[in-house]
């Protein structure tokens, strides 16, 4: 309570923190606006769920028998395979383990699907979004974070994985997956290079990252995926999102069997998302953006925590 704050340290951050709870409402109301003049549908999916998603590196906090969701992915999906078109959620997710400067445990996902659009499409529309919030949140295109001035008006710098790769590690994408060093090199060597003055992008990720994207139909090596950093943060991922019952199903039981073999906690399978894919679904790409990330960026704040209403004063 405020009157149990007396330490002068904690009124100076009690302040701050007011101010940046009110960008940050203003962030999520702009958000809102913007999606409903492209016409989407908001969308409310369970926090609890039976089965989240097998992914190597993220691990689904369990509540009993249940998951807290890490992402509101596969509810949405079936959603979309159900006939609904245009669909964004701002939510709260979780996922165990993940604290830092920029990672929280619980933190607010907002995640859009949209039937007949492309990863190339989604990168687009982003880049109209975040313009459209940049100006009406500051008052200008330009943001400045963390010592640079991020563009949002700017040509956004995009480089494939490979580029990326090459020109900011001197490495072989390929390679670094066959020695399980991929994740090294891109947090050590790719993403403190990559420009913080405007908006990048890493594309077509390696086939073997490909998650819940399609494959590259000109290059079946890369998949069609993307991910967008500003002021060297990853912020947002966006698929071209596989439709292919029996793909999605090798797809899973191989991370699966790579979760069981790294002694990682199992989860079952859930029957609902691919009974949605083999009822048909029509081409479709999504995207999920961390909205505390978004937050912390336009506030020019330290951490993730200056941001969030959960924050502990110590």
């Amino acid at each position: 309570m405020l009157k149990e704050l007396k330490k002068p340290k904690d009124i100076i951050r009690l302040e701050t923190l007011r101010e940046n709870l009110i960008l940050r409402s203003r962030l999520t109301r702009e958000i809102r606006n913007f999606f409903f003049s492209k016409g989407f549908i908001e969308t409310d999916t369970p926090l609890i769920i039976k089965a989240p998603a097998p992914e190597d590196y993220i691990n689904a906090p369990q509540t009993g028998a249940l998951f807290l969701r890490s992402s509101p992915e596969l509810h949405m999906k079936r959603l979309s395979a159900a006939g609904f078109e245009k669909i964004f959620q701002i939510g709260q997710c979780f996922r165990s383990g993940e604290i830092s400067r920029n990672h929280n445990v619980e933190f607010t996902m907002l995640e859009w699907y949209e039937t007949n659009q492309h990863y190339d499409g989604l990168m687009a529309f982003l880049r109209e979004m975040l313009l459209d919030i940049s100006i009406k949140i500051k008052g200008s295109a330009i943001v400045p974070f963390r010592g640079n001035d991020i563009d949002f008006s700017a040509d956004w710098a995009v480089y494939t994985v490979e580029e990326a790769f090459n020109q900011f590690a001197s490495a072989d994408p390929y390679k670094a997956i066959e020695d399980n060093e991929f994740e090294l090199i891109l947090v050590e060597k790719v993403e403190p290079n990559l420009p913080k003055n405007r908006p990048v992008v890493l594309k077509d990720y390696p086939a073997q990252m490909a998650a819940l994207s399609k494959l590259n139909p000109k290059n079946p090596k890369t998949a069609e995926r993307w991910e967008l950093y500003l002021g060297g943060i990853e912020i947002s991922n966006a698929y071209s999102e596989l439709t292919n019952y029996n793909e999605q199903k090798f797809r899973f039981a191989k991370a699966h069997a790579n979760r069981k073999e790294k002694g990682l906690p199992e989860y079952p399978e859930d029957r609902d998302f691919f009974e949605a894919l083999e009822s048909g679904m029509k081409e479709f790409a999504g995207c999920a953006l961390g909205v505390d990330r978004l937050a912390m960026i336009f506030a020019d704040a330290p951490d993730i925590r200056s941001v969030n209403s959960f924050t502990e004063f110590e």
